[in-house]
Formats: C-alpha cells, sequence, structure tokens
C-alpha cells in the first residue's frame, strides 16, 4: 500500500460551510432524515438542518458521495494538493491501526462509549430508538457529536467508527476476491458506493471494523458523511 495521509476527523459542518461559500454549490434540499421514530426521505432537509441540532464542529451529514467529491475537488484547487476520498482498503488499514480486534480499542463492544458516538444508552431519547440494537454504555450524545470528542485510535484518528458512515472511492463488489493488491480504489460496474464506520444510530453489528455498507452516489443520509484522504510522495 502506496503512503497516504487521511483526515484526524470527518469534515466538519463549518468546513463544508466553507466550500459551499466559496463555490456556490447547490445541495439537492432532501435527504433520508430520522424524524418520529421513522426513517424517511424529507424534502427541507439538508446538511444545514438534519431534523436535530448541530454546530459547526459537529460532522457534516446527508452528504452524497457526489457531493464529497467535489469537496475533495475544491480542496486540491485552494491548496495545491491532491485530495480525495480514501479507497475503502486505505480506510480500513485506518481504522484498526495495526489492530486485529472487532474494533479498535478491542473486541468489547460495551466499551465504545470511550471512543466512540453510537447507539447507547444516550440515544434511547431518540423517537423509535427503543427497538434499536445498543451498547451497553453512556456516551453522552444521542445524535452527532462534535468532531474528536472521542478517544482516538492508535493512529491519532478519531470518529473512525461511530458518529457518522463515511464515504469511500470504491464501488461496491460481494467480496475481496480480485480487488486491487496495492491498496488502491477498486472500480466496477455496480454504481453503488462503500460506506465505513458506523454511525450514532448503530448497534454492535455495525460499529466494527470490518463492516461494509454501500448506497447511491446520489444519496443523502443524516448518517453518513466523510473525511479526506492525501496520497504522499
Amino acid at each position: 500500500m502506496a503512503a497516504f495521509a487521511l483526515g484526524r476527523t470527518e469534515i466538519t459542518r463549518g468546513q463544508f460551510a466553507a466550500f459551499v461559500k466559496d463555490t456556490k454549490y447547490q445541495v439537492v434540499d432532501n435527504c433520508w432524515t430520522l424524524e418520529n421514530g421513522k426513517f424517511e426521505k424529507r424534502s427541507g432537509r439538508h446538511w444545514r438542518d438534519l431534523g436535530f441540532l448541530q454546530n459547526d464542529k459537529h460532522p457534516a451529514a446527508c452528504i452524497s458521495w457526489n457531493d464529497a467529491r467535489a469537496y475533495t475537488k475544491w480542496l486540491s484547487r485552494k491548496t495545491g494538493k491532491h485530495y480525495r476520498l480514501p479507497s475503502e482498503a486505505e480506510w480500513e488499514y485506518a481504522a484498526r491501526a495495526n489492530t486485529v480486534t472487532a474494533r479498535y480499542w478491542g473486541n468489547n463492544p460495551h466499551e465504545a462509549c470511550k471512543y466512540a458516538n453510537v447507539a447507547d444508552k444516550s440515544a434511547q431519547t431518540c423517537a423509535g430508538a427503543l427497538s434499536w440494537s445498543a451498547h451497553d454504555c453512556t456516551d453522552g450524545y444521542s445524535y452527532t457529536s462534535p468532531v474528536g470528542k472521542f478517544k482516538a485510535n492508535k493512529f491519532g484518528l478519531h470518529d473512525m467508527l461511530g458518529n457518522l458512515w463515511e464515504w469511500t472511492e470504491d464501488s461496491y463488489h460481494d467480496s475481496y476476491n480480485g480487488a486491487p493488491a496495492n491498496g488502491s480504489a477498486w472500480q466496477g460496474k455496480d454504481a453503488k458506493r462503500i460506506i465505513r464506520g458506523g454511525s450514532w444510530n448503530n448497534g454492535p453489528t455495525r460499529v466494527r471494523a470490518a463492516k461494509r455498507g454501500r448506497d447511491q452516489p446520489t444519496s443523502r443520509f443524516c448518517n453518513i458523511g466523510f473525511r479526506v484522504a492525501r496520497s504522499l510522495p
């Protein structure tokens, strides 16, 4: 795997706002949000209004894969350095941080609240949350948390599990058979893109370093965001 750098945190709402202001980028005014106990696609919801309170230190959510790619292109122009989304292989390598356990803090999911914002006792204040599979701990947040609030992994990266699912560059494949051996992004015929890491409303089965998800590049959910990567010389 070639050397690369990865953002210490997910891109925040404040950072995404700077991009929108500078480029006049138009985000579609609809998003899947959790309200009144139901996950539904709602018009009038977007990264500035998820149906729950955030500030500029919270991670930007209701961000599609296409939106995230547009942000990386803008950041590259602004800095003169090539920013991009991480490949799925890079993401998992960074999330594990040289560990072999299910989570970078170990195998016990109920220790999550020191390290991640997950579905837990705090989240049970959300309408409908009593039916969720929850971690047996309290992280203090019902929805998203400000980035960097929880302990980093051994690589110094925060929120690699929990808070928001994160887009990667890769197309979806149902196995790793035939994946690039050098850790680069794997493109294919499936339009869906890989998301990793689990989120604030996910229980132990989804908040694991190996768990994979996928969605359309145009999809926007209040529990999906991103962080950026950069190739190193």
